[in-house]
């Protein structure tokens, strides 16, 4: 049984500071910059409210959500480019949800559902319509249950990496007005998806088709002699991310396993900022940390705008090649040939 609670006291806000330490930077390699003592706290957890899971004594899942009526901080409003909805609406009516990280024993249960538990009477006692939140590519799957990508560029973070933007609306848009006559920024978030295209957040079956039409185009190796029905299996659970130019899409050290595919533009894998090849269409990356089960050996940044990338999920994909023996000799030959082909050049 957990127990979920909101820190209220400086021993409690300890405990979680702490908790992150071993979340992001003893386990992941982050914010080694900024942690110090064994504690990872930030300017924002002051005014923010800070939820956290308990199984047992252990602290086994944290978030922290910022409430506009007690103000954003700066990283904040450039981060999820709050400005236009800062100029249009009333700022109490806005939060920011961040740090959501839980132990490795319970990624996949239902701890957010469960934090949500004691953060949701405080947004609805303030007034909250419109939550603001970002996901690694990796997540997008998971996270599209709770938020929705929206905006035009994603967010690339020194310490965190390549976060797509998220929001959410309570209980929905409408509750900011009516359908015709939404403020300009919620009209705005609500167009598209963002810079994701999933089956998640659109027709699944448009999805499927715009996927068809664009790995027909690269003729992407990593799919070589799959039948349809594996390929659509492969693909199931996958987001395609439209990145642009300078984003930094993969940082080496990152601990991420998704694997992705070049549908279009370009992407530049350099190590320690030195240049030593580029990814055109049809192209895979990131099957390093995916086969070897280790952190990302590379950093893969975008040469130009408008770049389309498939991310697939390494959950999705491990679990496909441990139920079909057939399937998995396929995509992990395929995976193989690749790296050969790479290392004869």
């Amino acid at each position: 049984m957990f127990e979920v609670r909101i820190a209220g006291t400086a021993e409690e806000k300890e405990a979680v500071f702490r908790f992150r330490h071993a979340i992001y930077v003893e386990e992941m390699g982050r914010y080694r910059q900024v942690a110090t003592d064994g504690r990872l706290a930030d300017p924002e957890d002051q005014w923010s409210w800070i939820a956290y899971a308990l199984d047992g004594e252990r602290i086994v899942g944290t978030l922290r959500m910022t409430w506009g009526g007690a103000g954003f901080s700066d990283r904040q409003v450039a981060q999820y480019n709050l400005r236009p909805f800062l100029d249009e609406l009333a700022h109490d009516v806005l939060a920011v949800g961040e740090r959501t990280m839980f132990s490795p024993a319970y990624r996949g249960a239902d701890l957010l559902e469960r934090l949500a538990l004691v953060i949701d009477p405080l947004l609805d006692a303030h007034g909250v319509k419109v939550v603001f939140g970002a996901c690694e590519p990796h997540l997008i799957s998971y996270y599209c249950r709770f938020q929705r990508p929206y905006g035009s560029r994603n967010i690339n973070s020194a310490e965190a990496g390549y976060l797509i933007p998220l929001v959410s609306f309570r209980p929905d848009a409408e509750s900011l007005g009516d359908r015709q006559h939404l403020p300009r920024c919620i009209q705005d978030a609500l167009a598209g998806g963002g810079t994701v295209r999933s089956p998640l957040i659109s027709d699944p079956a448009a999805y499927r088709t715009e996927l068809q039409d664009a790995l027909a185009a690269v003729a992407a190796p990593v799919f070589d002699g799959l039948a349809p029905d594996e390929l659509e299996r492969c693909t199931a659970r996958s987001n395609i991310i439209t990145c642009a130019e300078s984003d930094r899409v993969l940082k080496k050290g990152g601990v991420a396993r998704n694997v992705f595919v070049v549908l279009s533009g370009a992407l530049e894998v350099s190590a320690d900022e030195h240049p030593i090849a580029v990814l055109l269409p049809g192209d895979v990356f990131g099957e390093t940390a995916y086969l070897l089960e280790g952190t990302r050996t590379f950093d893969v940044d975008v040469l130009s705008d408008d770049t389309r990338i498939l991310s697939l999920s390494e959950s999705s994909l491990r679990k496909l090649t441990a139920n079909d023996s057939t399937l998995a000799a396929k995509l992990l030959g395929n995976l193989s040939k690749i790296l050969c082909r790479r290392l004869a050049c």
